[in-house]
This record gives structure tokens, sequence and C-alpha cells, in this order.
């Protein structure tokens, strides 16, 4: 069975393999098609007006050469007949005739003595008949002409070719002048039929190898025109793949070597560009990072002054002035936004330089979640829907900005209560956060992971700084998930959290990448 298995298998592998070869050498193929039926059409046509040209040369040569003796025979032997001849004088004069070079059947009809028709063919009584000719021919040669200055007789030869039982004839008739016997002749055409049929041979097996010699060229030229384009499109996916340095070898002074000179100045214009734009993405990384990394340790003196400002405003018999209490909130809050900022952006640029890494752990879902609720002091704002027990190998920490962004969006921008609802597939988890405000607008829909993106224009300050789904979506991709943004039909937004179970695949891949790209 497994023979048979194995064997099916090569012979699929084999199929798919031509069928492949095929489309790849679609264009030859018509190529060939092309010249075939162009070189086919020439040589049919070459070929038909070489056999209708000798067929009518051959045939007008036989048949004037047949007539012409015909007709002498008859003004020579047939004229020197009596008015009245006898059947067997008639008969004799027909052997003559049929006697000559050119070797045709002979049917004389004349008066006899008892004023009834006498016949004599040079066959005898069985040979050519008069039921042999054509009623037309017949009545053709028997009709009277007129004599003119450039006719000698009043009684015109008449012809006509016929076909039995598929042997060609010719039959002609005409009659002596002066009340002499009407004569027939009948040659077989049979041996002109046979040079006919040889020559249309020779003209099909002419066609045929010229057909071949057509299929040749066509492959020929096929393949000089072909190679170069060949060469380009695997050019082009190289470059397609990110292999910018990719460069096609120029040869001759065609349109085909203008077309790899014009590739090739398109490849390098692209490597320059990209390089140029690699070069500014790395300085504006930089920039940000150093910037981040600068901020943090003003920010950390600031953040230690507010802390002790935040628990004079805590103090119930604080000392602090009434009208300066309000500008300590606000530097206490917008500092604290500015912290969560700075942290974010040291995030991004750790996402952009590809220097994140996952730190992994087997979770239990349900308690990380009701963990990440608890920490924030959300668990009044939000229902969990979760069995303990689905388990999955993920970096806690990511996960936890992830559910943070998730569930404190719903919270902020949606409407409570918050609904959290986790489900186990086969190699895959999936997270819910269902919020019960007015959902998205459609228009913000496609935006709603963009960074620094915010629904309202017109409101531009806001406590968010419009990087947390951004940086949510990368912790997603990192573990090699996804995360959809809907609205439901009941009312409210939605977004849709999938995670692999496992994600120790995915962690090895990024650290490989990574020391790749310190390399």
């Amino acid at each position: 069975m497994t023979d048979a298995q194995g064997g099916f298998r090569g012979w699929v592998a084999a199929r798919k393999g031509v069928w492949s070869r095929l489309r790849f050498t679609s264009l030859r193929l018509r190529l060939v098609v092309v010249f075939g039926l162009v070189a086919l059409t020439a040589a049919v046509s070459a070929s038909g007006i070489a056999y209708w040209l000798n067929r009518e040369a051959v045939l007008r040569r036989t048949q004037d050469a047949v007539l012409r003796d015909f007709e002498q025979q008859m003004q020579i032997r047939a004229g020197l007949l009596p008015e009245q001849p006898t059947q067997d004088e008639l008969q004799h004069t027909a052997g003559q005739m049929a006697n000559s070079s050119q070797r045709f059947s002979v049917l004389l009809v004349a008066r006899g003595g008892d004023g009834g028709p006498a016949y004599g063919s040079s066959g005898g009584l069985d040979g050519f008949t008069l039921a042999d000719v054509p009623k037309s021919l017949r009545t053709a040669v028997n009709e009277k002409q007129q004599v003119g200055s450039s006719d000698r007789t009043e009684y015109r030869l008449y012809w006509q070719r016929v076909v039995e039982d598929g042997t060609p004839y010719l039959i002609a008739g005409t009659r002596v002048g002066g009340g002499g016997p009407t004569g027939y002749m009948l040659k077989s055409l049979e041996q002109e039929a046979k040079d006919l049929n040889s020559l249309a041979w020779s003209l099909g097996i002419a066609t045929g190898l010229a057909l071949i010699g057509s299929a040749l060229l066509a492959q020929a030229a096929a393949t000089t025109v072909l190679k170069p384009v060949q060469r380009l499109g695997v050019a082009a996916r190289r470059l397609g793949e990110g292999k910018l340095d990719t460069r096609l070898r120029v040869s001759g002074t065609d349109e085909l070597a203008d077309l790899s000179r014009t590739f090739n100045n398109a490849a390098a214009a692209l490597e320059k560009r990209v390089a140029d734009m690699a070069g500014r993405d790395e300085a504006s990384r930089r920039f940000v990072a150093d910037m981040s990394h600068e901020l943090r340790t003003p920010l950390t003196a600031i953040t230690a002054v507010t802390e002790v400002l935040e628990e004079e405003l805590e103090m119930e018999s604080g000392s602090m002035d009434p009208m300066i209490e309000p500008a300590v909130r606000l530097v206490v809050s917008e500092t604290r936004r500015l912290n969560d900022l700075v942290e974010n952006l040291m995030e991004v640029t750790r996402f952009d330089a590809g220097t994140a890494r996952l730190v992994l752990d087997d979770v239990d879902l349900a308690d990380q979640i009701t963990a990440c609720i608890d920490a924030r002091a959300w668990l009044d704002a939000v229902d969990l829907d979760a069995e303990r027990g689905i388990m999955a190998r993920l970096d806690p920490r990511r996960l936890d900005v992830i559910l943070a962004n998730l569930i404190g969006n719903a919270l902020k921008h949606g409407g409570s209560p918050v609904r959290v609802a986790v489900r186990a597939e086969d190699d895959s988890v999936v997270i819910a956060v269902r919020d019960h405000g007015p959902g998205i607008p459609e228009d913000v829909l496609p935006h709603v992971f963009d960074r620094f993106y915010k629904a309202s224009a017109s409101r531009p300050r806001s406590e968010g700084s419009g990087l947390g789904l951004s940086i949510a979506l990368e912790n997603a991709h990192i573990h090699g998930g996804e995360i959809t943004a809907a609205n439901s039909p009941e009312g409210g937004a939605v977004f849709t959290l999938r995670l692999p179970r496992d994600a120790s695949d995915l962690a090895l891949k990024a650290d490989d990448d990574a020391k790749k790209g310190e390399a």
C-alpha cells in the first residue's frame, strides 16, 4: 500500500511538473504555434498554387497532344471513307486511328448502305460505344456551324473530361464535313492522375518538412528571445525578495539589451533610494530612542517631586494653598501622562528596531486577566467570562500590556460594563473585549491601530497618546497573533485578540533574526 501511494504521489508530482513547464513556456508555445501557422499557411498556399499550375499544365499538354492527333486522324483517315461506309470499313479505320502515338479509343458513326447508322469501334463491339459519350457532347458535335474566313470546316471539335469508377477520361468528338462520319475519342488520364497524385504527395511532404523546419526555427528564435526575458523574470523575483544588489549581464545593442540596462538602472536607483530611506528611518528611530532615554532622567526627578505633591494633596490637613491646588493636580496628571508617553515611545522603538524579545511562561488566562483588572481597580466595571485552566505559553508582561490597552480603551471610549470573554480553540486562544458604548464609526475602523491616530480631530489633546492600540497590536504580532476591531450587532465595539497556544517557535525565530541583524 505504501509503494502504491508513493507511486501515485510520484505520478501526481510528475504531472504537476509537466503542467508547470507548460505554464512556464506558454509564451514559447505561442511563438512556436504562430510560426507553425504562418509556415503552414505559406506552405499550403504555395503547394496549392504549385499543384494547380502543374495540374493544368500536365492536363493541358496531354489534352492538346491527344486532341491534335485525333483531329489529324479524323482528317486523314476518316476523311477518306466513302459517303456510306460499311461496318468493316469503319471498324478498320477506327483501329488504324487508335494505333496512333497517343493510344486512344475511337468510335466512328456514319450512315450505312441501308440508310441506318453504322458503327465502328477500335475495341470491337464491346469496346467504346456511343452510350459512353455524354449527350451534351453528341449534341454539340452534330451541330453545324457557319463557315467563316478562319474556319475550314462547318463542324468543330469538342471535348469533355469525365470520371468513371474513379478514373478520369478525356472524351472528344468531331464530324467530317460534307456528310462524312462522326468520330469520338476516349483517352484515359489515369497515368496523368498518378503523376499528379505523386506531385501532391511530394508537395505534402515538402509542406510537412517546412512545418517541422518552421517549428525548429521558432524554437530557436523563442530560445534566443525568451532566455533574456527569463533572466529578467528571475532578476525581478530576486529584486522583489529584497535582494536589491541583483543586476543583469548586458550584451549586445538590441532592444533586450536596452531592457536589461533599464532594469539595472532601475534596480540601482531603487537600491539607493531604499538605502537612503533605511538610513533616514534608522536615524529617526535612533533619535526617538535617544530622546526617550534622555527624557527619562529628568522625568525621574520630576516624578519624585510630583509624588510628593500628590501626597500633599491627599493629606486631609494639607497646607497647600487652594489657589495653586488645580495647577498642582494638572502638573501631576501631565507628568504621569508624559512618563507613559516616553515608555510607549521606547517600546515602539524596540519594535521598529526588531529588538523586542519574548519571555515566555505558562499562563492561566483567567488568572492573568483577573490580575490585570485587579491591578488597575477595574473589577467593578469589567465582567469576566473565562474558565480557569485555559493555559497558553506566552509572555505574561506583554499579554498584560495588550489586555490593559484593550480593556482600558473600552472603558475610556465605550460604555460599561465591559465584557471580556475567553475561549480555547485547537491551537490558539481567543479573547474578546466588548463594550456597550456607541461603537466605532465606520471611517475610523481602518485606522484604530494607527500610531497617534485619534478619532476626533477637534480634540487632539486627550489622556491617551494614540500609541496604546498600536503597541497592543505589535505585542500580538510578536506572539504570532492578531487583533481585529469591529462593531457588535447588539451595539458597542468588539476587539478580538487571537494568540497561539505556544509561541515558542516565534520566540526562537525572533531571536535568530535579531542575531542575524546584529551580525
